[in-house]
């Protein structure tokens, strides 16, 4: 009686192992996807307050007009950044790409002192661009504004499809992660559909009957999300490691984010499929129990 009893907590043992790592495994893709929006989220505003649009200013602004008007432009809501180049630094670096001083052929300093601007993300698209180029032209020395226009449209566009694409993905891997941990727990919970049966029959409540396998789920699906979070973060700090510059797109809050899903991702999908196991189980009669 004895060595059955240890066989059955033995086999018991195995089933719940083979949950949790089977469990893990799917809140790793899940955590993945999480953790690839997110970051395609951060990536997309990244490039988009990383494309310049530029102030070109007129040759007779000088230098403390030029300031005048970098102070003005700074205190605009929809600016995140900005760098002057003035005549001399044109020069420098124009000087740099020919491979000559334009003075020498010119006669004198060819190039003009501009501004260099990055927008907020939610105004780096042509449509802003155009109203903010007609606001920015009426400062006193702009001569003109410049940026590439069809490098900005190329760029809202792959970002949008790159977005449409991962969500798509995440929906689908939420789906048959569902799927997946659905049929593990059933397969755990069908190893004891009998004693399920017994306990009914004795005028326990179905909410008693549920308890015990609830409060197994949510055990289950806290070990695995912590599993899968150590795997995703140890995934993480290697990517660091090699990449330091990935801090600008995997920050704290992309972390604390990616984390929370797994975290309630493990907790809720076992415990719901808990639920719908035992519920069908419960439902079921005796002669039923033999069929499956």
């Amino acid at each position: 009686m004895g060595k059955k009893r240890n066989k059955a907590r033995r086999r018991r043992s195995l089933q719940v192992i083979t949950l949790c790592i089977s469990t893990a495994l799917v809140l790793i893709l899940l955590g993945m996807v999480v953790l690839t929006v997110l970051t395609g989220r951060n990536l997309s505003q990244y490039v988009k307050e990383n494309l310049t649009v530029t102030m070109i200013l007129s040759p007779e602004t000088s230098s403390g007009e030029a300031l005048a008007v970098c102070k003005r432009v700074q205190k605009l809501r929809y600016i995140t950044g900005l760098h002057y180049v003035s005549k001399e630094d044109a020069l420098k670096e124009g000087t740099k790409e020919l491979g000559a001083d334009p003075r020498e052929f010119a006669g004198e300093n060819p190039f003009t002192a501009s501004i260099e601007i990055q927008l907020h993300a939610d105004y780096a698209n042509n449509d802003s661009i155009q109203w903010i180029s007609k606001e920015l032209r009426n400062y006193h020395g702009v001569s003109d504004i410049d940026y590439r226009k069809d490098l900005i449209e190329s760029v809202n566009s792959t970002l949008r499809k790159i977005s449409i694409v991962l969500l798509i993905l995440a929906a689908l891997l939420a789906v048959v992660s569902f799927s997946l941990i659905n049929n593990t727990i059933r397969l755990a919970i069908y190893a004891r559909r009998f004693s399920i049966h017994t306990m009914k029959l004795v005028g326990a409540s179905w909410g008693f009957i549920r308890r015990p396998f609830i409060r197994n789920a949510i055990g289950q699906g806290l070990l695995s999300a912590f599993i899968a979070i150590f795997v995703l973060g140890c995934g993480i700090y290697a990517l660091y490691y090699y990449e330091p510059d990935m801090t600008t797109v995997i920050n704290n809050e992309v972390l604390i984010i990616t984390g929370s899903a797994v975290l309630l991702f493990g907790i809720l999908i076992t415990t719901v499929c808990a639920w719908l196991s035992v519920n069908k189980f419960l439902r079921m009669k005796a002669g039923d129990l033999y069929k499956i």
